[in-house]
């Protein structure tokens, strides 16, 4: 990589209610999209740092890390993507920043493709960390 390339990084978290549902927020920018919580790291943090971060920052809650499930390549953005297990505390009151203008619970089929994939892949998780790399 050349040192004017740019390249992301960013931790994201599954988080689920009791039907298995997965917590996606809207965005307020961009393409106004639905997105797992989360978010890239600051100077200074790791991605476990960054993840407790963007969520408080994007939930109003701290959520519990459970596991790392996955890490997942984009080469449309040169972008790799870590994917957290997580869990609300009880009886969660979510308030979003103004990053994010609603948040719902769905179920896998009206994910994304690679939300799907990235989502199945965390619940099914087996003790191995899974490897990906999407075009």
């Amino acid at each position: 990589m050349a040192f004017t390339d740019k390249y992301g990084l960013s931790a994201h978290a599954i988080i689920t209610n009791s039907e298995n549902e997965i917590l996606v927020l809207k965005q307020t920018y961009r393409d106004h999209r639905w997105g797992l919580p989360g978010g890239s790291p600051e100077p200074g943090e790791n991605l476990k740092e960054a993840l407790i971060r963007e969520c408080k920052e994007e939930l109003g809650l701290d959520v519990t890390i459970k596991y790392l499930s996955g890490i997942y390549y984009h080469a449309e953005f040169n972008s790799h993507v870590a994917i957290f297990r997580c869990e609300l505390p009880d009886n969660p009151k979510i308030t979003l920043s103004s990053e994010h203008s609603e948040y719902a619970y769905k179920k896998f089929e009206d994910l994304s493709e690679y939300q799907q994939i990235r989502g199945k892949d965390c619940l099914n998780f087996n003790g191995e960390v899974t490897f990906r790399s999407f075009s």
